[in-house]
């Protein structure tokens, strides 16, 4: 067998498999809770609120818990047509193959290292396709405003609310 024989087959298998993964999706029973990929968000949240979220694991988790309901929340609010666009991204790192294209790996973001993931993150931020830009913007937008929107982190902030004094 010659060696660009089985380079050949070799990456052809691999695409197959690859394609194959992608494209096998068991039957599963979603809640509404996971029609906005609360796992895939908390992954992401401890990575852009490092140094923000709590440091004692019951109160880091409470928070991590808010913050996925304040995204809930905000996805909602937002115009349908980037609701479509963050879906077709949340699909994408989900789904094995399109993780490959937009991370260079299959592994999912589940098993990977936080510094893997930063790594990723920091490629997106600074990658010369604005589509990526984009992509890190939009995740990064959406879960620092929806952390900050809850008001018992604005301590954090050294924000206080306002207060309005009312005339008798």
């Amino acid at each position: 067998m010659k060696r660009r024989t089985f380079l050949t087959g070799a990456f052809a298998g691999t695409a197959a498999l690859a394609l194959g993964v992608n494209l096998y999706s068991p039957t599963l029973t979603t809640t509404p809770d996971d029609v906005h990929h609360r796992v895939l968000f908390s992954v992401f949240i401890p990575i852009f609120l490092d140094g923000s979220l709590p440091e004692v694991p019951s109160h880091r988790e409470i928070a991590i818990n808010r913050t996925l309901d304040a995204i809930t929340q905000s996805i909602n609010h937002l115009p349908q047509a980037q609701q479509d666009e963050l879906m077709e991204l949340l699909d994408l790192l989900e789904g094995r193959l399109g993780l490959l294209l937009l991370s260079g790996s299959m592994t999912p973001l589940l098993g990977r290292e936080p510094q893997q993931l930063i790594d990723m993150l920091e490629f997106w931020r600074f990658n010369f396709l604005d589509m990526l830009k984009v992509a890190y913007t939009g995740l990064r937008e959406l879960i620092m405003a929806s952390y900050y929107a809850c008001p018992e982190h604005w301590g954090n902030l050294r924000y206080a609310k306002p207060t309005f004094l009312v005339s008798p």
